[in-house]
């Protein structure tokens, strides 16, 4: 796998373009996408290989002048240089109100610093066959193992991304690539037909061939677990997250609520919250493109700033949020490396990468030992807050119940956990030594502007609502 050669063949090309444009501007950058999908899927009738949602190909000139930000997103730069500096120009309409709001351009960084990136992946080395016979074996190894399976599905994606980032002054390009892969099954027993998934996400296609069947029979089981599954009892209780749950705390407590262009639309209550206590002093989190090696990891991000690793709560004290380089320049602040787009053909906003609280000193096993009725809250479904009000909701796939310090036989689901941000926070007593971040999902801003992301943590103890 090595650097696309799309945006190789199309350097020369942005590197004069944005010579050509600063002569009219204060500030040029082109970012060049260049991303290959692939999606591979099996069940009990239906094989498919497509090119994956990810897959795009494209550029998006970024220019700054009188205080205000302009974009234009196209496929291709490459033809004549006149004509589309002409065309770039013609397509900016310089609004008095946006000039009457004006970010400080002229207080843009655009320090000298030439680099190439790459990230080693195996993803050349496995043909779209050998992919698709991997999933057929997997799933049929899966139906093997149950007469309670009424469908069994596998599936392979993979992404490689290729970035150009050129200014004035920087010239940065990147590659690297990221594989999930999961295994469904369709599950019927006790009178009830459930769905359930597991999956392993990493670097390299090898890894996640090697590990995926390992997680065959501890989905199987829990399938089986939620055929038994009853309806939560609404009330507060204490409770243990594993690693997805404390992610998507994470995610939804403390992710959007701190992405600073929130901060600069009076739509994050975290804003008038910086340097103050909004966690139990045991809790630390942290959010970058460089905290880890994960589906939100990246070298640069979408305005050619270096991926960041920030401190957003230190030792239960909100220190900062995550920016991209307008809410930074907005907000006096130096960017974190957070801008990202859904697309070259979309806007860059700030948005969280790897998101997860810290390691602790606890154990689980002392977790669960030290409540005498509770619930261990598993694995994820999904998520959502209120940035200017602090509400939470995160819902569980399942809970277990404890009861005197033992886990029981007794489930429920789904469990949908509720509350106020810094009430959860403030109640967590222990957080376990062991982390482990999930790479295999994506996050939308609001409703749209998807990008990929990955969240986890330790297991933390707490006292929450629950229904």
């Amino acid at each position: 796998m090595s650097f696309s050669e799309f945006l190789q063949s199309r350097r020369p090309d942005a590197k004069a373009l944005v010579a050509a444009l600063k002569t009219h501007f204060d500030y040029v950058s082109i970012l060049g996408v260049d991303v290959k999908g692939r999606s591979v899927t099996v069940n009990n009738k239906l094989c498919n290989i497509s090119s994956g949602m990810d897959t795009e190909c494209g550029f998006v000139i970024k220019v700054a002048g009188d205080g205000v930000f302009y974009e234009y997103s196209m496929d291709d730069i490459r033809g004549d240089l006149n004509a589309l500096v002409v065309e770039v120009l013609k397509s900016f309409r310089f609004s008095k109100a946006l000039k009457a709001a004006p970010v400080g351009v002229r207080d843009l960084s655009d320090e000298p610093l030439v680099r190439s990136f790459c990230r080693e992946s195996d993803l050349a080395q496995y043909s779209d066959q050998q992919i698709l016979d991997f999933c057929k074996n997997l799933r049929d190894s899966v139906n093997s193992k149950s007469e309670f399976l009424r469908n069994v599905s596998v599936g392979i994606y993979t992404m490689e991304t290729s970035k150009l980032f050129v200014s004035a002054n920087r010239e940065l390009d990147q590659n690297y690539a990221w594989v999930n892969g999961y295994v469904g099954a369709v599950y019927q027993e006790n009178g009830k037909t459930v769905q359930h998934q597991a999956g392993e996400n990493e670097a390299t296609l090898a890894l996640v061939m090697e590990k995926l069947p390992g997680v065959v029979d501890k989905m199987l089981y829990e399938a089986h677990m939620l055929t038994t599954a009853k309806a939560m009892v609404p009330g507060e209780y204490d409770i243990v997250t594993d690693t997805e749950m404390t992610g998507l705390i994470a995610h939804e407590a403390f992710g959007h609520g701190v992405e600073m262009d929130m901060f600069v639309k009076d739509r994050a209550l975290a804003k008038e919250y910086v340097n103050k206590y909004v966690a139990s002093p045991i809790v630390n989190m942290r959010d970058g493109a460089a905290s880890a090696v994960c589906a939100g990891s990246y070298f640069f991000d979408d305005e050619g700033v270096l991926a960041g690793d920030t401190q957003i709560i230190r030792d239960g004290i909100l220190v900062t949020g995550i920016s991209d380089l307008s809410s930074a320049l907005e907000l006096g602040t130096a960017p974190t490396g957070n801008g990202r787009r859904e697309s070259s053909r979309r806007k860059a906003y700030a948005r969280m990468t790897n998101t997860f609280i810290e390691p602790g000193e606890s154990s689980l096993e002392d977790m669960i030992a030290s409540i005498d009725h509770g619930f261990y809250l598993c694995q994820c479904d999904n998520g959502m807050e209120d940035p200017k009000n602090w509400a939470i909701q995160c819902v569980a796939k399942y809970a277990i119940e404890i009861v005197d310090g033992k886990l029981t036989d007794n489930w429920f689901a789904p469990v949908i956990l509720t509350g106020y941000v810094p009430d959860l926070l403030k109640s967590i007593s222990m957080v376990s030594k062991n982390c482990k971040l999930v790479g295999a999902g994506m996050c939308g801003k609001g409703y749209k502007e998807w990008v990929r992301v990955s969240d986890g943590g330790p297991s933390v103890k707490a006292r929450a609502k629950l229904g």
